[in-house]
């Protein structure tokens, strides 16, 4: 029976792993590395950014009074991925309540890939806010399926600087991670809003993928943020972020990923591992592992490519500064 990675990236699920004992794991890594000069440069500017992890690859960073979200899944309903009898017919659902407790008053969504674990509760967010969403033409017809209004979605293909006054946002054309048969679940694009509502996840297509680097404010700290362990190294080459969000991979397919990816982004001061925790489990208990995941495995090569990164393995509960560090 594939597990997680083997229908969206193809490993197999094997019996359940420990809870990670986030302050542990972190302080492990970050002891083997050094902060770069550029990371002591950008500290005052850090001051007035927040980040907090939303689980899978979902961020929220305020900047000052401003909320900018990262493919914000927070629902996080059932699908049997994680026990090994995924149901693609799962029915798709928000938990208003819940969504709303994590995302403050968000004024940006940027959505890097239109999976149910990036998209699902964004047309809720949408509606209730009133906040902008970047993303691709596919993330827009699933959109505007759902009744989100058609003036509030920016489509982007990567490539694009974008201002909000402020808050600079980089678009980065990108690719969907591949499981160890080089494929991975629901490809596909929409050119034109789907014949019918969108019911399940298997009528979410991936629709394209995107990477965006966030940067706040006049020389605060950058952002790296991507949604899948899989990228354009041309695209990417020379962003030089500040931070990079970085998911984690399960599979070889991708040659060379962690080295270069790293080498891509010229060395970022922070590597911060996402992707790799059992994205079904509550937000409000330490994260879980997918068992499909081999993240210490990850961790050893970011330090081997990269020895000057410091690495923040991140934790649902922990609210961090614009250098990652968590706040007291």
């Amino acid at each position: 029976m594939l597990g997680r990675r083997g229908l969206l990236r193809g490993a197999a699920l094997g019996a359940a792993a420990p809870l990670l004992p986030p302050a542990t794991a972190t302080a492990a890594a970050s002891t083997s590395t050094t902060a770069s000069p550029s990371a002591s440069a950008s500290a005052s500017a850090s001051a007035s950014a927040s980040l907090r992890w939303l689980g899978t690859s979902g961020w929220r960073i305020d900047v000052d009074d401003r909320t900018v979200l990262f493919d914000p899944y927070l629902t996080r309903f059932k699908t049997g991925l994680f026990d090994g009898a995924f149901r693609t017919d799962t029915e798709l659902s928000t938990d208003p309540e819940l969504v709303r407790e994590h995302i403050g008053a968000p004024e940006l969504v940027l959505v890097s890939h239109s999976h149910w674990d990036h998209i699902a509760d964004v047309p809720y967010i949408a509606k209730s806010t009133g906040a902008r969403v970047v993303g691709t033409e596919t993330t827009y017809h699933l959109l505007v399926a759902f009744d989100v209004d058609p003036g509030q979605i920016s489509v982007v293909k990567g490539g694009e600087v974008l201002d909000f006054g402020g808050i600079t946002v980089e678009v980065a054309a990108s690719l969907h991670s591949r499981n160890n048969k080089y494929s991975y679940f629901a490809p596909g694009t929409l050119t034109t809003p789907p014949a019918a509502l969108p019911r399940t996840i298997a009528d979410l297509p991936e629709g394209d993928t995107l990477a965006f680097q966030v940067t706040a404010g006049n020389g605060g700290p950058s952002m790296f943020l991507m949604g899948a362990s899989d990228f354009s190294e041309r695209a990417v080459q020379g962003l030089r972020p500040d931070l990079a969000m970085v998911a984690v991979p399960s599979s070889t397919a991708t040659h060379r990923y962690a080295s270069r990816l790293l080498r891509a982004l010229g060395g970022p001061d922070v590597v911060v591992p996402v992707h790799w925790d059992n994205f079904e489990e509550p937000l409000g208990e330490p994260p879980r592992r997918d068992p499909s995941m081999d993240l210490d495995g990850f961790l050893a090569q970011v330090h081997r490519e990269s020895p000057a990164s410091r690495i923040a393995v991140p934790d649902y509960r922990t609210v961090y500064g614009g250098d990652m560090r968590p706040r007291s």
